[in-house]
């Protein structure tokens, strides 16, 4: 190779290396970084996308914004802890990714303008055919004319029809003339009711007669191909316009494959954009391989929703699924913070037992106090009541007054109940706790959902010291300000 070639091709890389390093420069200028969390760059862009979508007013008051980069630093913590765990390799969560990705994806490898043009078409098309005269709304009594029917059949049933038009004409109901005597089944069950028409849709005849009338007038007999009829004017309209029909037009071209025409559309489109250099089959998948870098709202989108992924799972795993079944750490957090579910007012912890005898009430009732709540209900079904023999009723639970008329009477001294007409004798079982619950079981649902945001607490404590974060303050005050 010559000096002179060599010392050219030394000057194009060094050219291309400096463009390269421009356009980095430019990019970081473009996108700054915001933070970095375990290794992991975060950009201002993605940190706009969640802040503005959970920030409806694009308030970038300083407090706010400072709270929110602690929150999104939190966030991407749990991320990294979610991956470090390995959750992000599960098949579960690949297939999930995966599902909802080619969900997105759809949108950006079809071409949408080809379908509102063959929307528009459809619409152009239908208009046309309605013309001005626009639609009817109609009821309409037919009495059938066999195919060959003779002069005298078809007299016959002329006649018949010309009967029922004088009962019309004499004050009677259509409706009901069209439900009793009209001969189209499908019409005939809704009083003679037709949905909206237009004249190309239906016989000349019925059109011109139809198209004729005055709103709520009827027509006199008249023939068609199915028979003779009368038919009633119910109401008018002019065709609505494009926005009125578009959904239903989306729709309907859909049930008819409108977006497998639009897909193979797009690829021609691409196969042109890309000038022939990607295989004509291969140009959507090729396509799809870049709609991250291609469509930035794309990216962040999938980024998103493969963070919230994540989170998801590993704040299951960590905090919610944990404290759920963390028996000793929820009865620990209880004692420790027992003040906190002190009762506003006092509470009944126990049973209403109804039973068909005073002696009967008296046996279970002295039977019950010698075992554990949890196993009452039980021992009536099993060892009171026998097979279709009902003795006894029970009915457990914690209750304030109000919540139970049988427990307001029994152990609060309020109002009166009518005894049970099959179990006329009632007594209350349990113990009434006047300030504080006697376990932390009677306030579990609380109880858990503090004690998971204890875990929470601890949990996010733990990740700020075991991964490395940083945030860019001079990148937060452009956020929304560039």
């Amino acid at each position: 190779m010559s000096k002179i070639v060599k010392e050219s091709m030394r000057k194009i890389t060094v050219l291309m290396a400096g463009a390269a390093l421009c356009l980095n420069l430019f990019a970081q200028q473009e996108d700054p970084v915001i933070m970095r969390v375990n290794g992991k760059d975060v950009t201002r862009s993605e940190f706009e996308y969640s802040f503005n979508k959970n920030n409806a007013e694009k308030v970038t008051d300083p407090k706010a914004l400072d709270e929110y980069v602690d929150l999104f630093v939190d966030f991407k913590l749990k991320v990294a802890a979610a991956e470090e765990m390995g959750l992000d390799t599960l098949s579960t969560f690949k297939r999930e990714y995966k599902s909802f990705r080619d969900q997105q994806a759809e949108e950006y490898l079809i071409d949408t303008t080809f379908i509102e043009n063959q929307a528009r078409l459809t619409y152009d098309e239908t208009a046309r055919n309605i013309g001005e005269g626009g639609m009817v709304l109609s009821q309409h009594i037919l009495l059938m004319i066999p195919q060959g029917a003779d002069e005298a059949v078809q007299a016959k049933i002329k006649a018949r029809m010309d009967s029922i038009y004088n009962v019309l004409q004499a004050g009677g109901d259509f409706t009901d003339l069209a439900t009793r005597f009209s001969e189209d089944p499908g019409s005939a069950r809704q009083g003679g009711m037709l949905h909206w028409l237009f004249a190309k849709q239906v016989y000349p005849e019925f059109a011109n007669e139809v198209y004729a009338l005055e709103k709520g007038s009827y027509s006199k007999p008249f023939l068609s191909p199915a028979g003779v009829h009368v038919v009633k004017l119910v109401d008018r309209k002019p065709f609505e316009p494009y926005e009125y029909h578009r959904d239903a037009i989306l729709k309907f071209l859909q049930q008819r494959g409108i977006r497998q025409a639009a897909r193979q559309a797009k690829a021609d489109a691409l196969f042109k954009e890309y000038g022939g250099k990607v295989a004509r089959d291969k140009v959507l998948a090729y396509e799809d391989s870049l709609l991250e870098t291609k469509y930035p709202e794309f990216g962040l989108l999938m980024q998103e929703y493969h963070d919230g992924l994540l989170l998801f799972e590993a704040s299951n795993r960590c905090v919610w699924e944990k404290a759920a079944k963390d028996e000793e750490g929820l009865e620990r957090y209880f004692k420790k913070n027992k003040k906190k579910y002190a009762w506003d007012t006092p509470r009944f912890k126990g049973a209403v037992l109804h039973c068909i005898t005073p002696e009967l009430l008296k046996q279970v009732k002295k039977k019950l106090k010698k075992m554990p709540q949890e196993q009452w209900r039980n021992y009536v079904a099993s060892k009171v009541n026998q097979d279709t023999l009902k003795l006894a009723y029970i009915e457990r639970g914690l209750y304030k007054a109000g919540d139970n008329k049988y427990v307001d009477m029994l152990v609060f001294g309020q109002g009166e109940v009518d005894p049970m007409k099959e179990y006329p004798y009632a007594a209350a079982c349990g113990k009434k706790q006047k300030k504080y619950p006697a376990s932390y079981k009677d306030v579990r649902g609380p109880l858990t959902a503090d004690y998971q945001s204890e875990l929470e607490k601890a949990w996010v404590a733990s990740l700020r010291t075991k991964f490395a974060w940083e945030v860019y303050p001079e990148v937060v005050k452009t956020v929304n300000n560039h």
